[in-house]
């Protein structure tokens, strides 16, 4: 048989896609050939139906392949995947990670192997073993944490990573040195439940300790970002960097989820309105150029137009500027699934209103920074991102993967000029 090399398909998070370039290294080392892989998302309703659909058009395209079917999805819901005709494998997300897994598939599928390998993953102590060195072109994603040990109401992810496991420090900090020599400018560290980091380590270090220990021992690291966060769990260390620590970049993409009180119970999120509000004042003040993201649901279940209209006020009072507006959408097997349900039509005008704010919130950010000058970190020779996260079109090329410092005349649409 002619060796053909693995075909991969990403859904979902930055994590996952992390893990496609994981999986890569493991399917390589095994010989494994003729084989569509889809790591698949599960965080709503709408994410399995398009893994479905990704399937079926994988498959179209290429008859012959295995298709082996793995992720968030197959892992919560694997009787869903087996039963797809256009599906040979379904492997879990524990599972995906081991070597043994891809080495009993061998180069053409010959071997003894189960159609579907997921396990318990609630039964999973240990931290990843799948370090990657140089996962994206230009900055380089650093996966530090997977897995949750929160129950929010909504969310089905806990069940498709498991329990939270931290990478000790010690491999973090080998691996961004080793990414350091290779030439990145730009770190981020990610994780499903970043702020949880440390927790199952000895002494219970936290994520502020990781930052700060990053920052000192990598002089030579020019940036380091972080991903999403939950602000309730910010700690002392933590808030010290964003005061004091230049190369940690100005931006937090922050788990809010809802701006009412009541609704933020009903979630079962630890925080209330009044957190979110507080913390970004915090941290504004510790660090007055600090831009804000934010996840917000529209709909959930019971809310009412009063509810929403605290979500509304929350993007003003936390001065939020990148929203990702998520549409409620029920998970079999979450209490809010089992809540009453606001209606289809007008979950999707709430959402559609919330991006409407989030678009007038991107333009006042961008239009702000006329005349200013940012140290921006080119993706490719006319594109780069400020410290802020803001794309900027440059007139000129610039060299790739280079920090430049760009004078920005305006903005055009969703992105910076300079």
């Amino acid at each position: 048989m002619t060796a053909r090399p693995p075909i991969f398909a990403t859904l979902g998070c930055r994590l996952n896609a992390y893990e496609t370039e994981a999986m890569k290294e493991l399917a390589e080392q095994a010989g494994v050939n003729g084989a569509v892989v889809i790591n698949t998302c599960a965080v709503t309703a709408e994410a399995v139906k398009k893994a479905r659909q990704e399937i079926r058009r994988l498959r179209r395209e290429n008859p012959d392949a295995k298709i082996i079917v793995t992720g968030c999805a197959a892992q919560t819901e694997p009787d869903t995947f087996a039963a797809m005709a256009e599906v040979d494998h379904v492997i879990g997300n524990t599972e995906k990670m081991e070597p043994a897994t891809w080495a009993r598939l061998g180069p053409d599928f010959i071997g003894e192997t189960e159609r579907v390998q997921v396990n318990d993953i609630m039964s999973v102590t240990e931290t990843a073993g799948h370090l990657i060195d140089g996962f994206g072109r230009h900055r380089a994603y650093v996966q530090v944490q997977n897995g949750c040990d929160h129950r929010c109401t909504f969310c089905i992810i806990p069940y498709g990573r498991g329990n939270s496991r931290s990478v000790p420090a010690g491999v973090v900090i080998e691996q961004i040195k080793r990414l350091v020599d290779k030439g990145f400018n730009e770190v981020v560290l990610t994780g499903v439940d970043l702020t949880s980091w440390g927790a199952d380590l000895p002494a219970t270090p936290r994520l502020g300790d990781l930052v700060m220990r990053i920052l000192r021992l990598i002089p030579d690291l020019p940036r380091l970002r972080i991903s999403s966060i939950d602000s309730i769990e910010a700690d002392e260390n933590l808030m010290q960097a964003i005061a004091t620590e230049p190369r940690l970049m100005p931006h937090l993409h922050l788990s809010l989820q809802h701006g009412d009180d009541l609704i933020l119970k009903r979630m079962k999120r630890r925080h209330l309105r009044d957190d979110a509000i507080r913390f970004c004042e915090d941290a504004r003040r510790l660090r007055p150029d600090i831009t804000f993201g934010a996840d917000i649901i529209a709909g959930f279940p019971t809310e009412t137009d009063a509810h929403f209209e605290n979500s509304l006020k929350l993007v003003t009072e936390c001065d939020l500027t990148w929203l990702h507006v998520f549409p409620y959408s029920p998970r079999k097997g979450t209490p809010a699934a089992r809540m009453p349900a606001v209606e289809g039509g007008v979950i999707r005008a709430r959402a559609a209103r919330l991006r409407a704010l989030g678009d007038v919130a991107v333009a006042r950010h961008l239009s702000a920074q006329k005349g200013r000058a940012h140290q921006v970190l080119m993706e490719s020779p006319t594109m780069g991102r400020t410290e802020q996260f803001a794309e900027v079109d440059f007139a000129q090329a610039q060299p790739e993967g280079s920090i430049v410092t760009a004078q920005i005349l305006g903005h055009h649409g969703s992105r910076l000029t300079a």
